[in-house]
Parts: C-alpha cells; structure tokens; sequence
C-alpha cells in the first residue's frame, strides 16, 4: 500500500505552516554533486539530522533508555520538489503525522529561505518502529510517551 507524504499546506510562497521541531541546515560542499547541486541522497542525512535534534529535545520528558528500547527506521522516502545550491539557505522541520500502537510516522519538510519567504523544496516520510533491542522485536509505543512526542 502506498502512503502519502502529508502536505503542510504550504504553497510556494507562503510561510510553512506546521508543529514540530525545525532546524537549520548548514550546506557543506561535499554535499554538492557533479551537477552543483545537494545530492539527493544528502536530504535523508538532512532529515536525519532533524529526527536526531527532535529526540534531543525529548530526551528528558521521555526518559528513553537507548540501550534497551529505541526507535527504529523501518522505511523512509523523499520527494524532490525543487533543487538546492551550496549557497541557500535551508531548514528542516519535522513533527509526528501518525501515531500507531507500535510505530509512527515522521513527516519532514525540507525548505528554503529567500529573504524571508520560504519555499518546500523537498518532503519526506518516515515510518518508524518502537524496538526492544533485549528481545529483538517491536513493542507497543509506550503510551507516556505518545502525547510527548506529538507536541
């Protein structure tokens, strides 16, 4: 079954419109492809940057030993909308878009900053499992943390 990246309802020329955690992006050159622009395989680290920073700010509401049971990425898609250069500027939002009883998804929105006015230039999906590593399988999201992580 295919899934769809939630839209934020953002056009083009309006402000992004969304909860969560957002981040910038500082563009390294070795990001850069042969074409001069961000790889397309550099916004999934882009993006896994913003998860990171997202949990980060978590970590002591959620008290999450991640040694035991953590998260894991069981799948994860991009859509390109627009290219980026070396010299934009850039920010990564993401929030949760679904909470099940043992997985969520994480929606992302990669965008620009021109001046003031932002553009999506790219947004993505991720669905990821609660996983106790001293058991080797997927458990239930613990239900504390469930409101936690939907601020």
């Amino acid at each position: 079954m295919k899934q769809e990246i939630p839209n934020n309802n953002n056009t083009s020329n309006s402000p992004l419109r969304v909860g969560g955690f957002k981040i910038p992006i500082q563009i390294r050159f070795t990001d850069i492809d042969v074409l001069g622009h961000v790889n397309s395989a550099v916004y999934l680290t882009y993006f896994e940057l913003a998860r990171v920073s997202y949990f980060d700010q978590l970590k002591h509401d959620l008290k999450i030993d991640w040694a035991t049971m953590s998260f894991v990425v069981a799948k994860v898609e991009m859509n390109y909308i627009q290219q980026v250069l070396l010299e934009d500027k850039i920010f990564v939002s993401v929030w949760v878009s679904r909470m099940g009883t043992k997985s969520y998804d994480m929606t992302c929105s990669i965008t620009r900053d021109n001046n003031g006015v932002e553009t999506e230039v790219a947004k993505g999906l991720a669905i990821i499992v609660c996983f106790n590593f001293k058991i080797n399988q997927s458990v239930a999201i613990p239900e504390a943390w469930k409101p936690i992580m939907m601020k």
